[in-house]
C-alpha cells in the first residue's frame, strides 16, 4: 500500500517538473495517466485516483525515492562539465553529437541531471528500447505525444511535434544496444527533423565498434548515421593507464568531497578503485 506521505512526495515532484512540458496534458501522457487524473492529484486528491502501480511508475519516472536519504550533490567533474556543455550546445543549436567512451565515468548521470534541469530535453535508455517501434514510441511518450495506435500515425505526430516546439533535445544512452532497424529509423527521423531537433548519442566502446564494423562492411545506414552525428567519436578519458587512473581517481575525490566533507577522500578513492558507482556505497559506510 502506497502511503499518503509518499504520494505527497510524488505530487511535489510532478509540480516541480510540470514546466518541462508544453502543457499539463503532455505531461500526463508522459506519466502514463490522463489529464483529469493529473488535475485531481495536483489539487490534493490522493485516494482512489490512481492505482498503486501508477503511483510507483510515476515515482520511478521522476526518481522519487520511497525512503529518505541524504540528497546527492552533483560534483562538477571533468566528465560532467564536458557532457553538460555539449548537451547545451546540441539543444540550443539543434546539433548532433556522438560520445563513445568507457563505462562508469558519469555520462549517464550527467545526461539524466541535464534532463531534470532543462525543458524539452528527454533521456532514452536504449538498452530498454532496442527495436525501432519501442524506441520511437518511448521518445513520443517522453515528449507527451500519444504513443498508442498505428505506428505510422504516431511517428508522423512525433515528427510534427518535434518541429513545432522550441529546441527539443533527445539523448540516446546505451545506443550500441539498438537494433539495425532502429538505427535506420533514427536516420529517418533525423532527416525529418533536421534543423529543428538536437540529438546526442552516447555509449561505451561497443557503440564505436558497432558503427565502425558496419561502415567497414558497407551496411546501409551506418555511414549516414555517423555523418549526421558529427563524423567523429568524441572521447573524454585520457589514453594511457596511469593518466586514466589519475583521471578516475580525481573524479571520485571530487564527488566524495562534495557529498561528505568529513570523509577520508584518499580512503574512498582506494576503496572504490576509481569506480563512480561505488562512491555512494563507500560514503554511506562513513555516514
Amino acid at each position: 500500500m502506497i502511503t499518503k506521505e509518499f504520494k505527497q512526495k510524488i505530487v511535489k515532484a510532478i509540480k516541480g517538473r510540470l514546466l518541462h512540458y508544453k502543457s499539463a496534458a503532455k505531461m500526463a501522457v508522459a506519466l502514463g495517466i490522463n489529464g483529469a487524473q493529473l488535475s485531481r492529484i495536483q489539487k490534493g486528491e490522493l485516494d482512489n485516483v490512481l492505482s498503486d502501480a501508477n503511483w510507483i511508475s510515476i515515482a520511478r519516472k521522476l526518481d522519487v525515492q520511497l525512503h529518505e536519504e541524504t540528497a546527492w550533490k552533483t560534483a562538477k567533474t571533468p566528465v560532467f562539465m564536458h557532457v553538460y556543455t555539449q548537451l547545451q550546445a546540441c539543444q540550443s543549436g539543434s546539433l548532433s553529437g556522438l560520445l563513445c567512451d568507457m563505462a562508469d565515468i558519469g555520462k549517464t548521470y550527467t545526461a539524466q541531471q541535464y534532463v531534470k534541469e532543462n525543458r524539452m530535453a528527454v533521456y532514452i535508455d536504449c538498452s530498454q528500447y532496442k527495436s525501432k517501434y519501442q524506441l520511437m514510441r518511448a521518445i513520443a511518450r517522453e515528449f507527451g505525444v500519444g504513443s498508442a495506435g498505428r505506428y505510422a500515425d504516431m511517428y508522423a505526430d512525433l515528427v510534427f511535434y518535434l518541429k513545432s516546439i522550441p529546441n527539443p533535445l533527445i539523448i540516446l544512452d546505451e545506443a550500441g544496444d539498438l537494433s539495425y532497424a532502429a538505427f535506420l529509423e533514427l536516420k529517418a527521423i533525423w532527416n525529418a527533423t533536421e534543423g529543428f531537433c538536437g540529438w546526442y548519442m552516447m555509449g561505451a566502446d561497443g557503440l564505436r565498434r558497432k558503427i565502425e564494423n558496419n561502415i567497414l562492411y558497407k551496411k546501409v545506414g551506418y555511414a549516414e548515421i555517423f555523418s549526421r552525428f558529427g563524423s567523429r567519436y568524441q572521447k573524454i578519458t585520457p589514453d594511457g593507464r596511469e593518466a586514466l587512473e589519475e583521471f578516475q581517481n580525481t573524479q571520485v575525490a571530487m564527488i566524495a568531497k562534495v557529498n561528505n566533507e568529513k570523509a577520508d577522500v584518499k580512503a574512498v578513492v582506494v576503496k572504490t578503485g576509481g569506480s563512480l558507482r561505488r562512491v555512494r556505497i563507500e560514503l554511506r559506510k562513513t555516514a
